[in-house]
């Protein structure tokens, strides 16, 4: 790593995570606007933003499709990270801290905290049933060979399913506005090390101890006889 690099902080998202981050998102607030016009009469007028009800209904089912591809590439590299660990229990227990903002008194955590965790595998059971319940009631492509018991309880999962997605995801950019810095590191990538160390001390010092060994290997394939 270069000395430019280290002065700028920490590495938090690569580019492509970053990339794959906001596609989903765009995606997903488009599905929600989209999703709320088919749902109640009371957001018809979102069907302007589509080009009408009928390119509305057209549209929905494709941008879902867009978005789950995009979302399994977001979910593989970040399921390593995402493993709920036994400081993260703690950290919910005492969810009244985190809300008071009484970090002092929370444990260490990793690159991500159980409140960027549980988000992580709510969407993670939330967009697989979206999509198979989607897909049911996808007309005219498939919903007209489907029994009516199964196109009524698919179109009420998938109601319930975008209820708790987007619940989650409002939840999600709170968090991110709440904690200074959060969208800043999904934007440009890095964060300062005091950052880091104030909100995941656990995951600082895995960077910091990496950092230490790079010159050390540096040094060691250097010194080898050529």
């Amino acid at each position: 790593m270069s000395h430019s690099n280290r002065e700028r902080g920490i590495l938090r998202y690569r580019w492509w995570t970053r990339l794959n981050h906001w596609t989903v998102a765009i995606s997903f607030v488009l599905l929600v606007l989209s999703g709320l016009a088919l749902f109640h009469p009371f957001f018809w007028s979102l069907t302007g933003l589509f080009g009408g009800p009928i390119m509305t209904r057209a549209w929905h089912p494709f941008i879902g499709v867009f978005m789950t591809l995009f979302f399994v590439l977001l979910a593989i590299p970040l399921f390593k990270d995402s493993l709920i660990k036994r400081y993260d229990i703690q950290w919910l227990k005492q969810i009244n801290d985190v809300l008071s903002n009484r970090d002092e008194r929370l444990p260490p955590v990793g690159k991500n905290n159980a409140g960027q965790k549980l988000v992580y595998w709510i969407m993670l059971g939330c967009v697989p049933i979206l999509l198979v319940t989607g897909i049911i009631i996808w007309r005219p492509y498939f919903a007209e060979g489907m029994p009516i018991w199964l196109l009524r309880f698919s179109v009420m999962v998938h109601a319930y399913t975008a209820f708790l997605a987007i619940i989650t995801l409002v939840i999600h950019i709170y968090s991110g506005i709440w904690v200074k810095g959060s969208i800043r590191a999904m934007v440009q990538g890095r964060v300062s090390k005091a950052w880091a160390k104030h909100h995941h001390s656990l995951w600082y010092d895995e960077v910091m101890k990496e950092r230490k060994q790079q010159p050390a290997a540096k040094d060691d394939s250097s010194a080898r006889p050529q």
